[in-house]
């Protein structure tokens, strides 16, 4: 009788395996029945389900666009890093696409992305982009024989559930939804200001600590991360974030 082993993994990705019998491989596995796991791969067929994703993903290069094509069902669209600023065409399709579906930026978390996302953002109608950030994570790709300049991975080393979590915070439509925002009073720039994230000596030290506690980059500015914020906190869990940061400092 054909087995069937489903596993869940914890960001809703189905993974099945589907084989032959016990008794159909032990004809197989005979003499040596104790080397099932040296054999299992041969009869085994797993097979990952995809993530579709309205938005059009905006990544800076191929091997970015690589990954995320292994997993996320939908258009990805490979900038060729800086070449997005001097190639009019580039530049074009990104819009092109932002009027169709909207898009989604994707880069990586050191100046060089935020350059590319800094001068997209600035080159498309707010209403049709949405950002997603990865976080700070020193290392480097496997492929690569040394870290990038300020040593940290770009989107291609991040793995698929920060990837995903980044996009569903941005607020991108997978699988046919889309994360709603919490139902609170709007966070404003006031309420950054007297929890000192603005207008204070240590305001840039704390909006630091705040974007490193949600898994953002450092280097995002106070108005993005404002955005942020008011997508995945209420005003009452950002005071009680902020007071527990200020504890560690």
């Amino acid at each position: 009788m054909p087995f069937c082993y489903k596993q869940t993994e914890p960001i809703g990705v189905h993974v099945y395996a589907v084989g032959f019998g016990l008794s159909v491989l032990n004809l197989f596995f005979y003499p040596r029945q104790n080397n099932i796991r040296e054999f299992l791969p041969l009869f085994v067929k797993v097979v990952r389900i995809m993530y579709t994703i309205k938005e059009a993903v905006i990544v800076e290069g191929r091997y970015d666009k690589i990954k995320l094509s292994s997993f996320l069902d939908g258009i990805i669209y490979a900038t060729g890093g800086f070449s997005v600023i001097s190639n009019g065409k580039s530049l074009q399709t990104i819009k092109t696409l932002a009027e169709k579906t909207g898009i989604v930026i994707l880069t990586d978390s050191d100046s060089a992305g935020f350059k590319i996302r800094n001068y997209i953002k600035q080159s498309i109608p707010e209403e049709l982009v949405k950002h997603a950030y990865i976080p700070e994570i020193a290392g480097k790709e496997k492929r690569k024989t040394r870290a990038g300049k300020e040593g940290l991975l770009g989107v291609e080393g991040i793995s698929q559930e920060l990837i995903i979590k980044a996009l569903a915070d941005a607020g991108c439509e997978i699988n046919g939804e889309a994360s709603r925002i919490p139902e609170h009073k709007p966070i404003t720039k006031a309420d950054f200001y007297l929890l000192g994230l603005s207008g204070d000596e240590n305001s840039a030290k704390k909006r630091h600590a705040l974007a490193k506690s949600l898994g953002l980059p450092s280097k995002i500015s106070a108005n993005m991360l404002l955005s942020v914020v008011n997508r995945i906190l209420t005003p009452d869990e950002l005071a009680k974030l902020c007071d527990e940061l200020s504890k560690t400092e």
